[in-house]
């Protein structure tokens, strides 16, 4: 019977801390890459023009130069938070987990004023907080 070699990791999430990355971070990081930056255009587009977006009677209704600040704010939060990721940092995971959780409400809140743009944010929003959420399960047995 064979066995299998030994996976000892030198520590947890440092530089050179020996853990590769998984490919669920590693696509987490990827996807807060593209959003995070996405999220920035978005929040300097709602800056720049003011009259942009219009939603009526809403509960959620804030001055546009706020929504673009807002977006603006969580963006970077999330190219921040993706470059922890993707460098396999240990507050990465975390950070990305919170700040996709902030983006995904804030995206929510947003429908009204562009729905075809919150939306798909929303489901990259899910999909970063399954991937940086599952557990990666090794397992212990030699098959």
């Amino acid at each position: 019977m064979a066995t299998m070699p030994n996976r000892t990791s030198g520590g947890h999430g440092g530089p050179g801390g020996g853990e590769a990355l998984s490919g669920a971070a590693l696509f987490a990081g990827a996807v807060m890459m593209v959003s995070g930056p996405l999220s920035i255009l978005m929040g300097a587009a709602g800056i720049a023009h003011d009259t942009l977006f219009v939603a009526s009677r809403y509960v959620y209704r804030f001055d546009l130069t706020s929504w673009g600040w807002i977006h603006l704010v969580i963006g970077i939060g999330l190219v921040v938070a993706g470059m922890g990721v993707l460098m396999n940092q240990s507050w990465g995971r975390g950070a990305g987990a919170v700040v996709a959780s902030i983006s995904l409400i804030t995206q929510f809140m947003f429908v009204p004023y562009y729905p075809g743009w919150a939306i798909p944010v929303m489901a990259l929003d899910l999909l970063i907080l399954f991937a940086l959420t599952r557990a990666d399960m090794e397992t212990g047995g030699g098959r």
